[in-house]
């Protein structure tokens, strides 16, 4: 059985003070995969690169500090790792790594958030159509694939506390939902409704007004898995850990075994 687990740290630096060491010991997963590290080659600990002696792998922002970034903490040696796919606007933002594995590739992903302009949505939604075009390129391939980050999106209304208020705003918005519609469309499964369709669960909460006490969040951070692997049984369960804290969003997770 394989554990992975998926979280936006919302700054490495910031949670390695917080028992982050302790916590990933605690949760002991085969491959962890982590979003929003913020930080430069340079910037990284030795207690970073050699977390609990997981091999390490990165992807940074080129375009400017302290901004997105994406790495990959693997017991399994991959038998490939990228984190360049010849797409200079999606590459500098360090938002991506594949990890290819004998079974399966996994996908770690931090999404552009639409928040801050027109033009940020529209990138987004441009990363979206890049990102599912070269996937199912795989897939047309033969290849099985995992796909797991913060996607910026929440799926349906069960998805986050608030949709009313939210429908006009960048993260529940009807043309990024449909992005999600056409991933179930093309046979991918998301996996946590998989096991639970009807439960509330959230993996992101404002910083602002209590919401994590108050459990007013969004689920944003997904498993994406191929049809293939729902039906050869490779699935085995998914989850969301709301127990863990440290930044203000909480870790996923799936157990798969082959």
């Amino acid at each position: 059985m394989l554990k992975i687990i998926s979280w936006n740290v919302n700054g490495l630096r910031a949670v390695m003070n917080k028992d982050f060491t302790k916590t990933i010991s605690r949760l002991n997963p085969d491959i962890l995969l982590l979003q929003e590290t913020k930080l430069q080659e340079d910037q990284r600990t030795d207690e970073m690169i050699s977390l609990l002696d997981y091999q390490s792998f990165w992807s940074y922002s080129s375009i400017k500090k302290g901004y997105s970034g994406v790495s990959a903490f693997s017991k399994l040696k991959p038998d490939k790792v990228t984190t360049s796919f010849s797409m200079p606007e999606f590459d500098n933002e360090g938002r991506i790594i594949q990890l290819d594995y004998k079974d399966f590739i996994l996908f770690n992903i931090y999404f552009p958030n639409g928040q801050m302009s027109d033009e940020r949505l529209q990138y987004k939604l441009d990363f979206y159509e890049w990102f599912l075009a070269y996937a199912n390129n795989l897939i047309d391939q033969g290849k099985s694939l995992i796909v797991t980050g913060d996607f910026n999106t929440a799926h349906n209304e069960i998805d986050l506390k608030n949709p009313g208020p939210n429908s006009k705003r960048s993260g529940f918005l009807r043309i990024e939902r449909d992005v999600l519609d056409n991933m179930l469309d093309q046979g991918y499964v998301d996996t946590f409704r998989h096991f639970y369709p009807d439960k509330v669960k959230y993996s992101w909460w404002s910083y602002r007004f209590s919401a994590r006490k108050n459990n007013a969040g969004w689920r944003i951070d997904y498993f994406f898995v191929t049809k293939d692997l729902i039906d050869k049984g490779v699935v085995k369960q998914a989850f969301i850990d709301n127990n863990v804290f440290g930044s203000d969003h909480c870790p996923v997770g799936l157990e798969i075994g082959f």
